[in-house]
């Protein structure tokens, strides 16, 4: 379990160095993300080639380790 979890913190560590601007909203248990903030072209790139394109529990397993809104 924990290389899984390494593995989709390493793509969410990527998009933020990349300066990606989304958060992650976790509410119920449901796991979204917002972006109000334009963001550099190569992390909004990069979200969509490997984030965005990862199977559903994929993509919320690296969504869980984006920062969180409830800390803004």
């Amino acid at each position: 379990m924990a290389n899984r979890e390494t593995n989709a913190h390493q793509p969410a560590e990527r998009y933020l160095a990349l300066g990606g601007k989304r958060l992650s909203n976790i509410d119920d248990n449901i796991v979204s993300t917002r972006k109000w903030d334009d963001e550099p072209v190569e992390a909004s790139r990069f979200w969509d080639e490997h984030i965005a394109a990862l199977p559903e529990d994929r993509r919320i397993e690296v969504e869980t380790h984006l920062p969180s809104m409830n800390d803004e």
